[in-house]
């Protein structure tokens, strides 16, 4: 890759720390279901993990959005539990339940093995070459994994829960056990992500949509501590990596939290008052932070969210984000509505 293009890219220029007049644009999950030509591929691919496994159809159903919507960044269309789908710890997605997993224990835990884990991900990696060939040139392209904290939850409970009670209680009472399991997790994901890299991805993002759950003291033992490995294990493999963090909904815990892990970009919720914002950007650049139901319900709703943000964030390197996923049900219009608010149109 030239490397002159790829530092272009308006994505690129904020993750090194640059103020643009007008910041880039994403959204998180912004390849998926409020779109109908994601649910005609969705209905060709069979199961949703066929989808995440076919090169062709995950290449289509990721180019959508920036057909669509011209955003800054397209994100590889995949998801958090590829890795232990890959550690062949079962994985299956029923409609109306979401991801259901197949259980750890100790034993099990100390029979994974992320040594081979690549061989199954690379349709994924196929899927990223595809990608970069087929975006146009100022389009930033993002690869991801799940933190090992939130992924872990997964592994443990079966199946999301609301407050992941079950992976917390098992770390609890088995320190040494649920370790190991974050040293397996960072080991793949690390692996995972700098194949991402290789394969044409230009940064990487960091999902943690469960750190919110934890005592300070777990915070620190399982998303802080893992993360940081994580990282340095990816710009150790391939020095100059830029690496975006989201540890959703952990409020006071933001502050420091790229100094502590080392990532180059921190993602926030919508939850994060405005000023305290502020005060995490001046440490490093930030991404976000628009609440998900504005952009559903749109109009003034909307208007008024995207303006808060700019006034407050615009002044600092910013890339404009959702503060969570897009959901289904958001109307295709409002998110045009948004990103011509965004970009002054």
């Amino acid at each position: 890759m030239n490397q002159s293009v790829k530092q272009q890219r308006k994505m690129m220029r904020v993750l090194e720390g640059e103020r643009l007049e007008t910041p880039p644009i994403w959204m998180m999950r912004q390849a998926g279901r409020y779109l109908a030509e994601y649910r005609e591929v969705r209905k060709q691919a069979g199961g949703f993990l066929d989808l995440c496994y076919n090169p062709d159809l995950a290449t289509e159903v990721t180019l959508q959005p920036i057909r669509r919507f011209g955003f800054d960044a397209a994100i590889l269309f995949s998801d958090i539990l590829v890795i232990p789908d890959a550690l062949e710890v079962g994985v299956r997605f029923e409609e109306g339940r979401g991801p259901i997993v197949e259980t750890v224990d100790a034993n099990r835990i100390a029979q994974l093995d992320a040594e081979d884990a690549l061989d199954h991900l690379a349709p994924v990696f196929e899927t990223v070459s595809k990608l970069r060939e087929e975006l146009p040139g100022e389009t930033t392209l993002l690869g991801f994994c799940g933190a090992p904290w939130t992924v872990a939850t997964y592994m443990i409970a079966g199946h999301g829960t609301p407050d992941q009670g079950p992976a917390r209680q098992f770390a609890l009472n088995n320190p040494e056990a649920f370790q190991n399991l974050m040293d397996v997790l960072v080991d793949a994901s690390a692996r995972y992500l700098v194949g991402q890299l290789d394969a044409g991805a230009d940064a990487v993002q960091i999902f943690d949509s469960w750190a919110s759950v934890l005592d300070e003291d777990q915070f620190e033992k399982w998303c802080v501590a893992p993360v940081k490995s994580l990282v340095a294990k990816v710009k150790s493999a391939r020095p100059g990596a830029k690496v975006i963090g989201f540890p959703k909904g952990i409020g006071a815990f933001y502050r420091g939290y790229g100094a502590k892990t080392g990532i180059d970009m921190v993602g926030l919720d919508w939850t994060m008052p405005m000023s305290f914002a502020q005060e995490i950007q001046s440490e490093l650049p930030i991404q976000g932070n628009l609440d998900p139901k504005r952009l559903i319900a749109g109009g003034r709703a909307l208007d008024e969210g995207v303006d808060e943000i700019l006034e407050y964030l615009a002044g600092g390197p910013l890339v404009f984000n959702l503060g969570h996923g897009i959901t289904p049900d958001t109307p295709v219009d409002h998110v045009s509505q948004m990103v011509n608010r965004v970009r002054g149109i």
